[in-house]
């Protein structure tokens, strides 16, 4: 008689990441509707100006409409049951999401600096007061933007993609409100080309997080901050274990890390009560939910046959 297959009891930690992604939805809503209007702002203001850093503005606004459009499915997908194929679910598409983030911000970046240089060539007359209101509006829509954002769960990795974009572009901002006040005072013109070359470092360095983090947890390396071999200590050093071996914990998506290992229990232990009580320190030191053990009892010689 076949026993019934039933999944992991994850119903717990599960429904909390949905809260968690449910109440990032919402922030990221709010944030998306007001780049949208920061977007066909900068668009005008630069096409009326003839600044370029306004365009660059512009084009980091248009990658937090793309980061935050990305983020919402990201979040929506990762909430979806992948049935028996896909056994958790699509909660990497998060991770998917934060890692084009990560790679869009280095393309636009490099984009913005190669038209900077050719712009100190070719010099335009650009309207500096133009340049300062704009840049002041765009800064009071990202300052509100941002501080919507930092109010949500931060240990969420596609929320924190979004925010660092929202971030980066608030300085940005401010870099136009400088480089408009210049140019009204001093009608310098070369300062709005270097306001851009700034404004793309600015872009660059929100970048690194969002591809080094992706990367290492697609290459399922152990949580940032955990010290695996203390861990292998504390298991060893729960009553009835004897030694760990085959020890991998990585994390799956944002708040949902895991466990596997193999445990020798001692002779005459219990294997479930050893196994029960490993599960509870994980848990209550690490944080970690799902783990996997599997229990092995040290060889007899009455069970070695030749």
């Amino acid at each position: 008689m076949l026993g019934r297959v039933s999944g992991h009891a994850h119903s717990g930690h599960a429904h909390a990441l949905d809260a968690r992604r449910a109440g990032n939805r919402r922030r990221m809503w709010i944030a998306l509707a007001i780049n949208v209007v920061l977007l066909i702002g900068g668009i005008v203001g630069a096409a009326l100006t003839g600044s370029l850093a306004l365009l660059a503005d512009a084009a980091h606004v248009l990658s937090d409409v793309g980061a935050i459009a990305l983020g919402l499915g990201a979040a929506a997908l990762a909430s979806r049951s992948g049935k028996a194929r896909r056994t958790f679910g699509y909660q990497r598409s998060e991770v998917l999401a934060a890692l084009v983030n990560g790679l869009a911000l280095v393309v636009i970046s490099a984009l913005i600096v190669v038209e900077a240089i050719s712009r100190f060539g070719d010099q335009v007359e650009i309207d500096g007061a133009g340049v300062l209101i704009v840049g002041a509006l765009g800064l009071l829509g990202n300052a509100i933007a941002t501080w919507i954002l930092a109010r949500g769960e931060r240990d969420d990795l596609n929320l924190e993609a979004v925010l660092r974009h929202s971030f980066a572009d608030a300085l940005g901002s401010v870099g136009v409100v400088l480089a408009g006040a210049i140019l009204l005072t001093t009608g310098w013109d070369p300062i709005d080309p270097l306001t851009s070359i700034l404004i793309a470092a600015l872009i660059l360095a929100s970048s690194w997080r969002l591809i080094v983090e992706p990367l290492d947890v697609l290459m399922e390396a152990a949580p940032a901050g955990l010290d695996v071999e203390r861990l292998g200590r504390d298991i060893c050093a729960v009553d009835g274990v004897v030694e760990v071996h085959e020890l991998h914990v990585w994390t799956l998506t944002a708040g949902f890390d895991a466990l596997a290992a193999h445990l020798l229990a001692a002779p005459g232990s219990a294997s479930d009560v050893v196994r029960m009580a490993v599960e509870a320190m994980l848990r209550e030191r690490y944080g970690i939910e799902h783990s996997t053990l599997q229990m092995e009892q040290p060889a007899t010689e009455g069970l070695i046959e030749l």
